[in-house]
Parts: structure tokens; sequence; C-alpha cells
């Protein structure tokens, strides 16, 4: 089992491994671990739960062996190309890289988003952010999303979010949506952010210029076409 964010300040950062009968449920794992973690009952109601990698609900049986990964709210062509449009990265993104692997000849419009770091919020001075992520479904739920968008229209979409400290000014997710007209490219890039910030499990820290930090955790995750 594995937490993220608030709950790594409460489990750990290291996976922990947890003894429950056979025909356990969610329930039941939700039980033992508040016995051991009290600290874990005030935050348990925000959390989703993914079992091996999907989410999943409080009745659902654990299997033996299965991962489990406790997840707080979050702050959201060919086989070759899609690895190139579609990516977590450890450094700068590539701004560049993202338009230009989405943008083609038969493209009348490319809308470009950055999502940048900004200096301040509620009314605190913000030196950086950091960001972490469940990394394997954390990159489907990217690879998810541009998929669908791009099925549901004629458009390509380039989809990027940077882990890791990310300093004020600088781009932590750059969205890049081709199409041949620019109504359909705005509205996939702005359905990619609001997918992004429901569904993909990222985690931004704030670090404000007191020295201090705290988590932003806003919008508890969902399912692919569930409703918030």
């Amino acid at each position: 089992m594995i937490g993220f964010a608030t709950v790594s300040d409460v489990l750990g950062s290291d996976p922990v491994a947890l003894a429950l009968p056979a025909g356990s449920r969610i329930s039941d794992l939700k039980t033992a671990l508040v016995e051991r973690h009290p600290r874990l009952t005030a935050i348990w109601p925000r959390l989703a739960v993914a079992v091996d990698g999907e989410l999943t609900t409080a009745d659902a049986v654990l299997a033996d062996g299965c991962e489990v990964a406790l997840l707080p709210p979050v702050s959201g062509g060919s086989s070759d190309a899609r690895a190139a449009l579609v990516d977590l990265v450890d450094g700068p993104i590539d701004v560049a890289a993202v338009e230009r692997s989405v943008a083609g000849p038969g493209c009348g419009a490319v809308v470009l988003f950055l999502g940048t770091v900004r200096n301040h919020h509620a009314g605190r001075a913000v030196e950086r952010l950091t960001y972490s992520a469940y990394r394997p479904m954390a990159l489907a739920g990217l690879r998810r999303i541009a998929g669908e968008l791009e099925g549901a229209g004629s458009c390509r979409v380039g989809l990027v979010h940077r882990l890791g400290e990310v300093a004020v000014g600088e781009p932590s997710v750059v969205i890049a949506v081709a199409s041949a007209h620019r109504q359909a490219a705005y509205e996939a890039s702005r359905d990619a952010l609001e997918r992004l910030k429901r569904e993909v499990p990222i985690w931004k820290r704030e670090h404000y210029a007191g020295g201090d930090a705290a988590w932003r955790e806003e919008e508890r995750l969902v399912a692919s076409g569930a409703s918030a």
C-alpha cells in the first residue's frame, strides 16, 4: 500500500505491507488503517482509493498481493508520436517540442496553453511548487484524456506535466491542441485541463516565503466520465 501528499505525511513515504483476512474489502482496509493511524480519520473522507492503478469503491474486494494507493484530492498519430505527445517529465518542459508534435499542414489552428507557477496564493508569497504523482496511474490518465479528446473530434492533443520542483514563472503543464478549426482546438484545450485536474493523481505543494509549505488538495479524484 502506498500513499501520496498528505497521506504520506501520516503513513510515511515508503510502501506499507498490510495483511488482511481473505475476502476483505476496502472498507475493512480503512478500519485497520485508522486503528493504526488515527490521523487518517480526518483525511479519509477526501480520499480516492485505487487498486492496481484503477479507482475503486469501498465495497471492492481486495485480491491477494494487490497494490492499494490512497489518493488525496489533486491540485488538474502513431504510437511513436504518442510517446512524444503525452508525458510526465522531471525537468523543464520543451514547450516548442510539444507544439511541433501536434501541428501539421491540415491544422488551421494550434492552441497552446501553459500553466505557470505564480508568485502568490491567498495573499501569501509563493517561492516555488513541488509536484508529485502516482506515476503509472497519472501517465495512463494523461494518455486516456488525450486519446479520448482526439477520438471525440478531429484534433491532436499534446499534454505534458512536470514533476519535482518548479520555480515561479516556469510551466508546470503544457497543453497543445491542433485542429482544422479554432473552436474545436479551444474546447479540447479547456477540457484537457479540467479533466487533468479531476482525473489525474498529481499533487502540488506550495512553498512560501516564510519557509513553511502546504499541500494544495482541492478536487477529489473521479473516474473517467464520472461527475465530480
